[in-house]
């Protein structure tokens, strides 16, 4: 263990722009760390080392279910996802037998061979997406980002678009709130249930008129025999609705700026488009949409390497920690698309709670960051370097602007 005056801080403003060089010191010297997060000042561990983030995300001595495994301390915090909402029951945060159940139901809507008819509308979208970056007098790579993921998400689950950018303002609030603002949980738990609203109001829709998407896919799951129940099947839509736009947001986003800061990539993904599956697992390791992932509460007393972690403390699997580790990735601060072995970054997950959507992640991906360096082969930054910021955002590796010249 390190001191306390050696101790690198976690999620303090240093630590956005550059989380990476407190990772590299806890993983060699503190990599069970203890420390206590700055909401609630609730004691937690953090996590640092592939193998120990990896071993965490499917040991099950731990759940992410915080409202019924946390300490006191942890549920007073205020940092139970979704709480007293149906977004707190969602799939990411069910155990089995629940989430056994759920998850099986959830995935038969996720064959190959729907996932190939999500390739047109994607490439439609992108199109789109790039004639309105090309026609704004202030280009910014953050609102081509956004647009992609919510149309797709939209037209694949069948969204009225009516209510669309209702349900776009609630996610930014949910997901982009002010910790500092006193009335910020009230306002998030308010955001929460406004997307359970819309979730609700899209089964109603889709029972009246179903058709080929996704959320009329959930319907017939829960109207089947087996099946799912009313509240999760409107989760179930809800967390597609949250998890499909944000994060793919902030992947594209994240990985326009890498290609931007490592020109040599840049070039050869634009001359060697059959780097881009490649590209594509390069960006999620290199600067993934998520720094850590949802907390894993520790379900009875138990160790980790020594170190004692009482039932009910919060554990967090450091993500891009572990997809930095140089015993398992060589030169891990280099983008490499063409970088090749065995060892699978853990950016989308591990185990029970691996992405569900990561295959739509990697299409939208795939086909928008290439396309955007095609229509504009001089593209650069339309600001100082320095002058892009990450957001203050523990969870969520995110761009809030990302302006460039075209």
């Amino acid at each position: 263990m390190t001191t306390a005056q050696q101790a690198p801080v976690l999620f303090d403003s240093a630590y956005y722009q550059d989380p990476y060089t407190v990772y590299d010191r806890l993983r060699v010297h503190d990599h069970i760390h203890r420390f206590r997060f700055p909401v609630g000042d609730v004691p937690m561990i953090f996590l640092s080392r592939y193998d120990d983030v990896k071993r965490l995300l499917s040991d099950q001595r731990f759940s992410n279910d915080g409202a019924v495994w946390g300490s006191e301390e942890f549920k007073r915090s205020g940092m139970i996802f979704g709480a007293d909402t149906l977004i707190g029951r969602i799939l990411t945060v069910l155990d089995p037998p629940d989430h056994t159940r759920v998850r099986k139901l959830a995935m038969g809507a996720f064959t190959p061979r729907r996932a190939a008819t999500w390739k047109e509308p994607v490439e439609r979208i992108v199109t789109e997406s790039l004639d309105r970056l090309a026609a704004s007098e202030n280009p910014d790579v953050m609102d081509f980002a956004s647009r992609i993921p919510a149309d797709v998400t939209g037209e694949i689950l069948g969204f009225p678009l009516k209510r669309f950018g209702d349900m776009l303002h609630a996610i930014e609030r949910a997901f982009h709130a002010d910790p500092s603002n006193p009335d910020n949980d009230a306002e998030v738990a308010a955001a929460f249930e406004e997307i359970v609203v819309y979730g609700r109001e899209l089964i109603v829709e889709k029972r009246r008129n179903p058709g080929d998407d996704l959320t009329s896919l959930f319907i017939h799951a829960r109207d089947g025999e087996d099946r799912l129940t009313e509240d999760e099947l409107v989760s179930m839509v809800a967390v597609m609705i949250m998890a499909g736009i944000d994060t793919t947001r902030n992947l594209i986003g994240s990985a326009v700026l890498a290609l931007l800061d490592h020109p040599d990539q840049r070039r050869l993904l634009v001359e060697r488009p059959e780097h881009v599956p490649g590209a594509v697992e390069e960006f999620l390791r290199y600067d993934g949409a998520f720094t850590v992932g949802l907390f894993r509460l520790a379900k009875e007393d138990l160790e980790l390497d020594g170190v004692p972690v009482p039932a009910g403390t919060p554990v967090v699997a450091g993500l891009q920690a572990a997809n930095y580790d140089p015993e398992k990735f060589t030169d891990p601060r280099r983008l490499d698309i063409t970088r090749t072995g065995t060892v699978r970054h853990l950016a989308l997950g591990h185990g029970l709670h691996n992405c569900m959507g990561a295959a739509l992640a990697r299409l939208e991906t795939g086909i928008a960051v290439p396309a955007l360096l095609r229509r504009f082969p001089d593209l650069r930054l339309a600001v100082p370097r320095e002058e892009i910021r990450f957001e203050e955002n523990w969870l969520l590796r995110s761009l809030p602007a990302l302006p460039v010249a075209l």
